[in-house]
Protein backbone atom coordinates (compact mmCIF):
# COMPACT_ATOMS: atom_id res chain seq x y z
CA UNK A 1 0.00 0.00 0.00
CA UNK A 2 1.41 3.71 -0.63
CA UNK A 3 2.64 6.26 1.52
CA UNK A 4 -0.41 8.50 0.06
CA UNK A 5 -2.55 5.73 1.10
CA UNK A 6 -1.11 5.24 4.60
CA UNK A 7 -1.65 8.99 4.75
CA UNK A 8 -5.25 9.22 3.87
CA UNK A 9 -6.12 6.71 5.94
CA UNK A 10 -4.11 8.70 9.16
CA UNK A 11 -6.39 11.51 7.71
CA UNK A 12 -10.18 10.44 7.76
CA UNK A 13 -8.94 8.50 11.56
CA UNK A 14 -7.96 12.29 12.97
CA UNK A 15 -10.82 13.81 11.02
CA UNK A 16 -13.11 11.39 12.87
CA UNK A 17 -11.30 11.62 16.06
CA UNK A 18 -11.37 15.36 15.83
CA UNK A 19 -15.18 15.50 14.89
CA UNK A 20 -16.18 13.32 17.56
CA UNK A 21 -14.33 15.29 20.12
CA UNK A 22 -15.90 18.21 18.65
CA UNK A 23 -19.35 16.54 18.63
CA UNK A 24 -18.42 15.60 22.50
CA UNK A 25 -17.58 19.34 23.42
CA UNK A 26 -19.92 21.11 22.00
CA UNK A 27 -23.19 19.22 21.62
CA UNK A 28 -24.99 20.65 18.79
CA UNK A 29 -27.69 18.62 19.24
CA UNK A 30 -28.38 17.35 22.37
CA UNK A 31 -29.62 13.59 23.05
CA UNK A 32 -30.42 11.17 25.61
CA UNK A 33 -28.59 7.42 25.67
CA UNK A 34 -30.25 4.89 24.26
CA UNK A 35 -29.39 2.64 27.70
CA UNK A 36 -31.09 -0.91 26.89
CA UNK A 37 -34.90 -1.92 26.30
CA UNK A 38 -37.23 -1.35 29.12
CA UNK A 39 -38.92 -4.51 30.01
CA UNK A 40 -42.05 -6.01 29.43
CA UNK A 41 -44.73 -6.38 32.47
CA UNK A 42 -48.32 -6.95 32.85
CA UNK A 43 -49.32 -5.32 36.15
CA UNK A 44 -52.61 -4.69 38.10
CA UNK A 45 -53.01 -1.11 39.21
CA UNK A 46 -54.68 0.85 41.84
CA UNK A 47 -58.09 0.17 40.02
CA UNK A 48 -57.38 -3.48 39.63
CA UNK A 49 -57.09 -3.19 35.73
CA UNK A 50 -54.51 -4.29 33.71
CA UNK A 51 -51.20 -2.27 33.16
CA UNK A 52 -48.79 -3.11 30.49
CA UNK A 53 -45.64 -2.08 28.51
CA UNK A 54 -47.76 -2.23 25.66
CA UNK A 55 -50.13 -0.33 26.73
CA UNK A 56 -47.72 2.90 27.77
CA UNK A 57 -46.30 2.64 24.32
CA UNK A 58 -46.04 6.35 22.51
CA UNK A 59 -45.62 8.46 25.63
CA UNK A 60 -42.55 9.24 27.79
CA UNK A 61 -43.07 7.06 31.33
CA UNK A 62 -41.15 7.90 34.48
CA UNK A 63 -41.27 4.88 36.71
CA UNK A 64 -40.43 4.93 40.62
CA UNK A 65 -40.61 2.06 43.26
CA UNK A 66 -41.54 2.35 46.67
CA UNK A 67 -43.92 0.49 49.09
CA UNK A 68 -46.84 2.14 50.72
CA UNK A 69 -45.68 1.25 54.71
CA UNK A 70 -42.28 3.04 53.37
CA UNK A 71 -41.48 5.31 56.43
CA UNK A 72 -41.52 9.07 55.70
CA UNK A 73 -40.36 11.11 53.66
CA UNK A 74 -39.48 7.55 51.80
CA UNK A 75 -36.67 9.32 49.84
CA UNK A 76 -38.75 11.95 48.47
CA UNK A 77 -39.80 10.15 45.12
CA UNK A 78 -43.64 11.09 45.77
CA UNK A 79 -42.98 14.62 46.24
CA UNK A 80 -40.49 14.72 42.98
CA UNK A 81 -43.50 13.22 41.18
CA UNK A 82 -46.05 15.95 42.07
CA UNK A 83 -43.57 18.61 41.49
CA UNK A 84 -42.48 16.81 37.73
CA UNK A 85 -46.87 17.04 37.27
CA UNK A 86 -47.18 20.76 38.34
CA UNK A 87 -44.47 21.92 36.02
CA UNK A 88 -44.63 20.08 33.06
CA UNK A 89 -46.55 23.16 31.07
CA UNK A 90 -42.74 24.70 31.06
CA UNK A 91 -41.46 22.12 28.78
CA UNK A 92 -42.26 21.96 25.19
CA UNK A 93 -44.21 18.54 24.71
CA UNK A 94 -46.49 19.43 21.96
CA UNK A 95 -48.71 16.43 21.50
CA UNK A 96 -46.39 14.04 23.77
CA UNK A 97 -48.05 12.74 26.79
CA UNK A 98 -46.19 11.82 30.02
CA UNK A 99 -47.25 9.22 32.45
CA UNK A 100 -45.84 7.85 36.07
CA UNK A 101 -45.88 4.34 36.90
CA UNK A 102 -45.26 3.97 40.92
CA UNK A 103 -44.25 0.01 41.33
CA UNK A 104 -44.87 -1.30 44.66
CA UNK A 105 -42.30 -3.73 45.76
CA UNK A 106 -44.95 -5.14 48.38
CA UNK A 107 -47.53 -7.18 46.50
CA UNK A 108 -48.57 -8.68 49.51
CA UNK A 109 -49.86 -5.89 51.45
CA UNK A 110 -50.20 -2.95 48.58
CA UNK A 111 -53.58 -4.95 46.72
CA UNK A 112 -55.39 -2.22 44.12
CA UNK A 113 -57.24 -1.19 47.33
CA UNK A 114 -54.68 -0.56 49.26
CA UNK A 115 -52.66 1.25 46.48
CA UNK A 116 -56.31 3.30 45.07
CA UNK A 117 -56.60 4.70 48.88
CA UNK A 118 -52.45 5.52 48.59
CA UNK A 119 -52.34 7.39 45.61
CA UNK A 120 -55.99 8.99 46.47
CA UNK A 121 -54.09 10.57 49.85
CA UNK A 122 -51.26 11.97 47.28
CA UNK A 123 -54.15 13.46 45.27
CA UNK A 124 -52.55 11.93 42.33
CA UNK A 125 -54.30 12.07 39.10
CA UNK A 126 -54.89 8.02 37.93
CA UNK A 127 -55.32 9.10 34.13
CA UNK A 128 -51.51 10.47 34.25
CA UNK A 129 -50.16 8.49 37.44
CA UNK A 130 -50.68 4.78 37.83
CA UNK A 131 -49.60 3.02 41.22
CA UNK A 132 -49.20 -0.94 39.95
CA UNK A 133 -47.54 -4.08 41.12
CA UNK A 134 -48.24 -7.84 40.20
CA UNK A 135 -49.09 -10.80 42.75
CA UNK A 136 -46.28 -12.79 40.94
CA UNK A 137 -43.30 -11.40 43.39
CA UNK A 138 -40.76 -13.81 41.21
CA UNK A 139 -41.40 -11.92 38.62
CA UNK A 140 -42.03 -9.11 40.45
CA UNK A 141 -38.36 -9.46 41.48
CA UNK A 142 -36.80 -9.84 38.03
CA UNK A 143 -38.75 -7.12 36.50
CA UNK A 144 -37.51 -4.58 38.91
CA UNK A 145 -33.99 -5.79 39.56
CA UNK A 146 -33.06 -7.11 36.03
CA UNK A 147 -34.97 -4.95 33.54
CA UNK A 148 -34.96 -1.84 35.63
CA UNK A 149 -31.93 -2.54 37.65
CA UNK A 150 -33.34 -1.19 40.60
CA UNK A 151 -32.23 -3.21 43.77
CA UNK A 152 -35.08 -3.71 46.89
CA UNK A 153 -35.11 -6.93 49.25
CA UNK A 154 -37.72 -8.07 51.26
CA UNK A 155 -36.36 -8.04 54.86
CA UNK A 156 -39.72 -9.70 56.33
CA UNK A 157 -42.02 -8.20 58.60
CA UNK A 158 -43.02 -5.72 55.82
CA UNK A 159 -39.51 -3.89 56.19
CA UNK A 160 -37.73 -3.46 52.86
CA UNK A 161 -34.31 -2.51 51.76
CA UNK A 162 -34.51 -0.03 48.60
CA UNK A 163 -32.31 2.10 46.47
CA UNK A 164 -34.73 4.78 45.91
CA UNK A 165 -34.62 6.31 42.16
CA UNK A 166 -36.57 6.85 38.90
CA UNK A 167 -36.32 5.37 35.10
CA UNK A 168 -37.17 7.41 32.57
CA UNK A 169 -38.53 5.49 29.11
CA UNK A 170 -39.57 6.87 25.99
CA UNK A 171 -42.03 6.23 23.42
CA UNK A 172 -40.68 3.31 21.63
CA UNK A 173 -39.91 1.30 25.16
CA UNK A 174 -36.52 2.51 25.53
CA UNK A 175 -34.61 3.31 28.98
CA UNK A 176 -33.13 7.08 28.55
CA UNK A 177 -32.29 8.20 31.98
CA UNK A 178 -31.86 6.74 35.45
CA UNK A 179 -31.57 9.01 38.56
CA UNK A 180 -30.52 6.88 41.07
CA UNK A 181 -30.63 7.27 45.14
CA UNK A 182 -32.81 10.37 44.18
CA UNK A 183 -33.62 11.83 47.52
CA UNK A 184 -34.27 15.44 46.83
CA UNK A 185 -37.20 17.48 45.30
CA UNK A 186 -34.76 19.24 43.59
CA UNK A 187 -33.97 16.89 40.79
CA UNK A 188 -37.26 17.55 39.06
CA UNK A 189 -35.20 20.22 37.49
CA UNK A 190 -32.86 17.57 35.40
CA UNK A 191 -35.52 14.90 35.08
CA UNK A 192 -37.51 18.20 33.47
CA UNK A 193 -34.68 18.91 31.15
CA UNK A 194 -34.52 15.84 30.02
CA UNK A 195 -38.35 15.26 29.18
CA UNK A 196 -37.38 18.72 26.68
CA UNK A 197 -34.38 16.98 25.14
CA UNK A 198 -36.83 13.79 24.42
CA UNK A 199 -39.31 15.59 23.05
CA UNK A 200 -37.05 17.96 20.69
CA UNK A 201 -35.67 14.35 19.25
CA UNK A 202 -38.97 13.57 18.44
CA UNK A 203 -39.88 16.36 16.96
CA UNK A 204 -36.72 16.98 14.93
CA UNK A 205 -34.89 13.45 14.10
CA UNK A 206 -37.31 13.15 10.96
CA UNK A 207 -36.24 13.59 7.20
CA UNK A 208 -32.45 14.52 6.91
CA UNK A 209 -32.21 15.83 10.83
CA UNK A 210 -32.68 11.73 11.30
CA UNK A 211 -29.32 11.47 10.44
CA UNK A 212 -27.82 13.98 12.62
CA UNK A 213 -29.32 12.66 15.07
CA UNK A 214 -28.10 9.27 14.99
CA UNK A 215 -24.93 10.59 14.75
CA UNK A 216 -24.95 12.64 18.18
CA UNK A 217 -26.20 8.78 19.39
CA UNK A 218 -23.32 7.39 17.91
CA UNK A 219 -20.65 10.30 18.95
CA UNK A 220 -22.46 10.25 22.42
CA UNK A 221 -21.67 6.44 23.11
CA UNK A 222 -17.84 6.55 21.20
CA UNK A 223 -16.67 9.75 21.25
CA UNK A 224 -13.88 10.25 24.44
Amino acid sequence: MSKFVFNGIYTIGALLVISAFAFKVFQPIQVLPRMRIAPAYNFIDQDNTALTSETMRGQFVLYSFTYTNCPAPCFNTNETIKEIQSRLGEVDLGDIPVSFVTISIDPDHDTPAVLNAYGSALGADFDHWKFATSTNKALLKTIIGSGFETYYEDKGNGEFALDPGFVLVDGWGIIRAEYRYTTEVSDADRILRHLGVLADEVRNSTGSAKLAYEAAHLFLCYAP
